[in-house]
């Protein structure tokens, strides 16, 4: 049974890889095919029989699913989730969309296109950590928008600056759930992580990373396109249906993502916990299409060396950004913007392994970088 169970969840793990990028009705339709898949996956894994562990279906993980994408941190004793955040910024840009498009294609006429992407990208990124990743993808899309760039540049500068804001969010426990997890986790001995925990251990990666994600934005902000002689807007102003639906969509997102991650539990319990910590890095590639916090939670605890957390922390942070269910920034500009599957991982891909690659030979290998 239980090989048949872990056979059952790599099929799923592949059709999770491959159909978004072979149907174009998955493509089109990737909120609702992730949900089919998240439940798939949770009804095989309750056949696991693992012990001392509840795997498939229960009604706490259905709560969650419904609660969490409402309630990821409390403002003033609110509970404020992704939903609201998007369907309240959604209504405000709505009422302000010629003033903020005016005032962003304003500034654009009178500084550089090549000065604005790079520092964009470089703002967004270390503020991601204190304003949230969502909010930051949020300011990201509107400021992308607006610049006089073709569709492919835009999409392009629009990952790039994803990447840089699931990075910049892993600085600080307010930056995403995956860190507030991360920090619950190891708040009591030997480790005590408090606020500034993750700073001390991941900062002096995150931040050069930050860094090198602006340069390519440089890059990518001088290249043109055939269509970026149109300089045209990549979406026009959403209407109200549009931006209710959006927050639908980022719900169901986030209720697939939450499944697939319950999901997969055996597979991460048998399999990927055991992994030394340079493989670690690697394995856990699989966050560019499942909940990084459900992956940081199943692997992320006191008795792992610092080490060992790091290079399982990097590795989570980094592969966020390949594809679009990776991250929940991605998710946002995926669907505000219109990306596809297949647009965000021609340039999610490349980046993210040569930054996998770079932070592993900094990380892993001795001798390189003091390590």
């Amino acid at each position: 049974m239980v090989l048949l169970v872990t056979l059952g969840l790599i099929v799923i793990f592949a059709l999770v890889l491959a159909l978004p990028f072979k149907l174009k009705r998955v493509e089109h339709n990737l909120e609702i095919f992730l949900f089919a898949c998240g439940v798939a996956a949770l009804s095989i894994a309750g056949f696991a029989g693992i012990p001392g562990e509840h795997t498939g279906w229960s009604t706490d993980i259905v709560i969650e699913a419904l609660i969490s994408p409402l309630n990821i941190t409390n403002v003033f004793g609110i509970p404020v989730g992704i939903v609201q955040i998007v369907l309240l910024a959604g209504l405000i840009l709505y009422v302000f969309y010629h003033r903020i498009q005016g005032a962003v294609t304003g500034f654009a006429r009178r500084v550089p296109v090549t000065f604005i992407v790079p520092g964009l990208i470089i703002v967004l990124g270390l503020v991601a950590s204190i304003i949230s990743a969502i909010l930051a993808a949020i300011v990201l899309v509107e400021i992308v928008n607006a610049l006089p760039l073709g569709r492919q540049t835009k999409i392009d500068i629009t990952v790039v600056s994803c990447f840089s804001i699931g990075l910049g969010a892993g600085l600080t426990p307010l930056g995403e759930p995956l860190t507030t997890i991360v920090i619950s986790k190891l708040a009591g001995p030997p480790y005590n992580a408090g606020f500034g925990f993750l700073i001390g251990l991941v900062g002096i990666y995150i931040i050069p990373a930050v860094i090198l994600l602006a340069l390519a934005g440089y890059y990518l902000a001088t290249r043109v396109h055939a269509d970026d002689l149109l300089l045209e807007c990549l979406v026009e102003r959403e209407s109200i249906q549009d931006v209710v639906v959006r927050a639908g969509k980022v719900y169901l997102f986030i209720m697939a993502l939450i499944f697939l991650g319950e999901g997969f539990k055996p597979l991460i319990l048998s399999f990927v916990v055991s992994v030394p910590s340079a493989g670690l890095y690697w394995i856990n590639i699989a966050s560019a299409v499942l909940d990084n916090a459900t992956l940081a939670a199943a692997e992320i605890g006191p008795v792992l060396t610092a080490a060992q957390i790091k290079g399982a922390l990097m590795g989570l942070l980094i592969s966020g950004g390949m594809l679009i269910p990776g991250n929940i920034p991605n998710i946002i500009a995926a669907c505000k913007l219109g990306i596809t599957s297949s647009e965000w991982a021609r340039t999610g891909i490349p980046v993210g392994f040569i930054l996998m690659a770079f932070f592993f030979v900094i990380i892993f290998l001795p001798g390189f970088f003091g390590s």
